[in-house]
């Protein structure tokens, strides 16, 4: 290595009138270039409270063993065999997971770069570099760390909000799938619950678990989501060297959901292989990580869900029969949207209420005409559809009917050419005007029914008509 002074070879002592990073945050520095490692050292230090330097890997992995770090910036390239992207995937998945990687690289190999930039919470510093350059690298992944944080908080907030909050609705349907979450909640039976997409399964999942007294966590996986290669390792864990890669144990989302509950979203997309391990959990209380010998016992529930025909799935030959026998202890299934209408007035106006105060926008109440379009559309994509209308249309500040590409009811006065419509008919004015009263009224049907003076037999009646799946005739 020359001797040249680092100044003289591109690098340059940080600037003391740059304001820090973080005074609070502690560094781990990784290289094995000792003046690489004194540079660093000296333009860091007098900006954070502690800055600890590792000539090895050895010598990092005893430091995050014993000190907590808010970042590591590590050569991609260490002496011998090791490799910094191992070494800091292996401090993360031992010590600490949500740790700050910065990796610096005097080689031009655009493969480790790549690999390194794969990391979401990770940045490459090629060298040489300037000690102002290391400094906005570290403020970038301090934000970085800040806006996760932040939205942990508001995810959090979110879970926090009683289930029962969340399940919104007054149809008979959505009230009697109410009256079976409270009777399977506390049991540990298995329960299959089937429905369209979009039309709530992981948040009745979730009631299910929240309601059962289980102490351990609710643990969700999209079987779809992850690749057929994966998923087992995913689930059961695997131990190390147990395939290429494989450079650390890792306990899997069964050991996770111990004494809790595992969710299984979209289980029919599970490969064939994996349904009879799967199937060997569900009847021995028992599993087996990846490469090992021992079966190590679990005690989790298991909440599976599906958008698929399954049993259709099962003559096809795509669907393990005893596995689906096994998982439909209890069927569970959910409406779509377009069989309980009666519940878009009521799910409207909380989406309205929640996203209005998350996106930090004026919240806006719905007219009777967009009320009677929420009512009369079909939502393929059911309440994460109606959602997504909302949330558009608060972003965009235009009508949801608008949205729908619905064109308003002519006005008095107006051609009809001009709209290109006729007036609507009785049932479809006196719905729209029901629901307006019932939105004002802040959904309470006894306060509705007094403004619109009727009983509440009556607008509980019409509620319940428009709950059907074949909507009321024009022609009443």
């Amino acid at each position: 290595m020359t001797s040249q002074p680092l100044e003289s070879r591109g690098f340059d002592r940080a600037r003391d009138d740059r304001p820090a990073p973080d005074a609070g945050d502690s560094i781990l520095i990784v290289d094995d270039e000792p003046g690489m490692l004194s540079f660093i050292e000296r333009s860091l230090a007098p900006h954070f409270a502690r800055v600890e330097t590792a000539a090895d890997a050895d010598t990092a992995r005893t430091l995050a063993r014993d000190l907590h770090f808010d970042l590591m910036i590590v050569d991609i390239r260490l002496q011998g065999s090791e490799s910094g992207l191992a070494l800091a995937r292996e401090i993360r998945d031992r010590h600490q997971a949500d740790l700050d990687v910065i990796f610096v690289t005097g080689y031009a190999d655009i493969y480790d770069e790549i690999d390194a930039l794969r990391d979401a919470s990770a940045d490459v510093l090629r060298k040489p570099f300037l000690a102002d350059q290391l400094l906005a690298v570290i403020q970038r992944a301090r934000e970085r760390r800040r806006v996760a944080h932040e939205q942990a908080l508001i995810q959090r907030e979110q879970d926090r909000r009683p289930v029962a909050k969340r399940i919104v609705g007054e149809s008979e349907s959505l009230k009697e799938i109410w009256r079976t979450i409270h009777r399977l909640a506390p049991m540990p039976s298995t329960v299959l619950i089937k429905g369209e997409t979009g039309t709530g399964k992981e948040l009745i999942a979730r009631a299910l678990h929240d309601l059962s007294g289980r102490r351990g966590s609710y643990v969700p996986v999209n079987c779809g989501a992850i690749s057929a290669d994966l998923i087992e390792g995913e689930l059961f864990g695997h131990l190390r060297g147990s395939f290429t890669g494989a450079h650390q144990a890792r306990n899997g989302l069964f050991s996770h959901a111990d004494g809790g509950t595992l969710f299984l979203d979209e289980i029919g997309e599970m490969p064939l292989p994996l349904q009879a391990k799967l199937l060997r959990v569900l009847e021995e209380r028992r599993y087996r990580p990846v490469g090992g010998n021992q079966e190590i016992p679990v005690n989790a529930r298991v909440i599976a869900a599906t958008n698929r025909d399954l049993a259709a799935e099962v003559l096809a030959g795509h669907f393990r029969k005893d596995l689906y026998y096994r998982i439909n202890v209890v069927d569970l299934r959910l409406p779509p949207l377009r069989e309980r209408r009666g519940d878009i007035p009521f799910l409207a106006d909380y989406f309205l209420n929640i996203l209005s105060t998350e996106l930090g926008v004026p919240n806006a109440a719905l007219s009777p005409w967009d009320l009677e379009q929420l009512m009369g559309y079909d939502w393929p994509g059911n309440c994460r559809e109606l959602r997504n209308v909302i949330e558009r249309s608060l972003l965009l500040g235009k009508p949801v009917a608008q949205l729908l590409c619905v064109t308003p009811p002519q006005a008095p006065g107006e051609s009809e050419s001009a709209l290109g419509s006729g007036p609507a008919s009785l049932e479809r004015v006196q719905r729209a005007h029901i629901l307006s009263a019932l939105a004002a009224a802040d959904g309470n049907k006894t306060v509705a029914a007094r403004a619109l003076g009727v009983s509440r037999k009556t607008v509980e009646r019409k509620l319940k008509d428009w709950s059907q799946p074949d909507d009321v005739s024009e022609a009443d």
